[in-house]
């Protein structure tokens, strides 16, 4: 018999900047969750629908959307489409959020709409025995401070946020800072950075080494110490609707998600112990 669902945790995975890993980071993080254990929810907030692709649920899939969760139309739960990967869900996306900022300009609070969709989930999780329940929900977040990435904001606990180890990845991250202390002052007094991943890293460059120096000393510890390298066999397995670790478990990107969930569980820990 297991015990109660422990606290559901929220994650989202926001950079404004495009092209730096965030879908990508969504898809295989969750998996990599899932494949030590943990069950988790990926919420895809991005028009272009990508991590629903990459987790292998096509357009024609996508009935309900998470514009019917942020609308109310429809539950988080009522929306989760189960993936090929055990103990791994997701609320798929289409272009139908393109609509939603005109669809919720009236609307007062609408920038906690997910936020309540996510509270609605974790009320009808603490029913559930702690081996059915989600213990995570990771939001992949579009490319910019919109009403969707507001939502986002105003819904985690905690933001993760990729960093490209490429010259521009460096313009971005005070903007970014700024952004997360604002969406703090304003909408969500308690969100946190869990910590900045370093991605598409390529370790033979000096690029890379100093990019990923300038984010460590920007960041300090909250940069995590596992580093998603440039992987040919990562930016492959969305096409195939896979997750690296079902596309190529032993490649070095599949590796380098299993040591970043695993570092996050831990931070995770030494939170709650803190």
């Amino acid at each position: 018999m297991t015990g109660p669902a422990q606290k559901l945790r929220t994650l989202a995975i926001a950079n404004q900047k495009g092209g730096v890993g965030k879908t990508t980071t969504a898809i295989n993080l969750g998996t990599a969750l899932a494949a030590i254990g943990e069950r988790v929810l990926v919420i895809d907030l991005d028009p272009q629908g990508n991590a629903s692709t990459g987790l292998g649920v096509p357009a024609e899939g996508r009935s309900r959307t998470s514009y019917d969760a942020v609308m109310g139309t429809a539950s988080l739960q009522d929306v989760a489409v189960p993936t090929a990967i055990p103990g791994l869900s997701v609320v798929p996306a289409n272009q139908d959020l393109v609509g939603l900022e005109t669809d919720l300009s009236g609307e007062a609070g609408r920038a906690y709409k997910l936020r309540d969709a996510v509270a609605a989930l974790a009320a009808q999780l603490q029913a559930k025995p702690a081996d059915q329940a989600f213990k995570y929900v990771l939001i992949d977040c579009p490319p910019s401070l919109n009403i969707l990435t507001l939502n986002a904001l105003a819904a985690a606990d905690a933001v993760l946020v990729p960093v490209q180890c490429e010259f521009f990845a460096l313009e971005g991250i005070s903007q970014l800072k700024e952004s997360i202390d604002q969406i703090r002052a304003t909408l969500n007094p308690s969100l946190e950075i869990q910590g900045v991943v370093l991605t598409m890293h390529d370790a033979r460059t000096t690029l890379s080494r100093e990019v990923a120096e300038e984010v460590r000393a920007f960041f300090g510890p909250k940069v995590y110490e596992s580093v998603i390298p440039r992987n040919t066999r990562v930016a492959e397995a969305p096409s195939h609707g896979k997750p690296i670790l079902l596309y190529d478990y032993d490649c070095a990107g599949s590796q380098a998600y299993i040591r970043l969930a695993t570092e996050i569980i831990e931070r995770e820990r030494q939170n709650k112990a803190a």
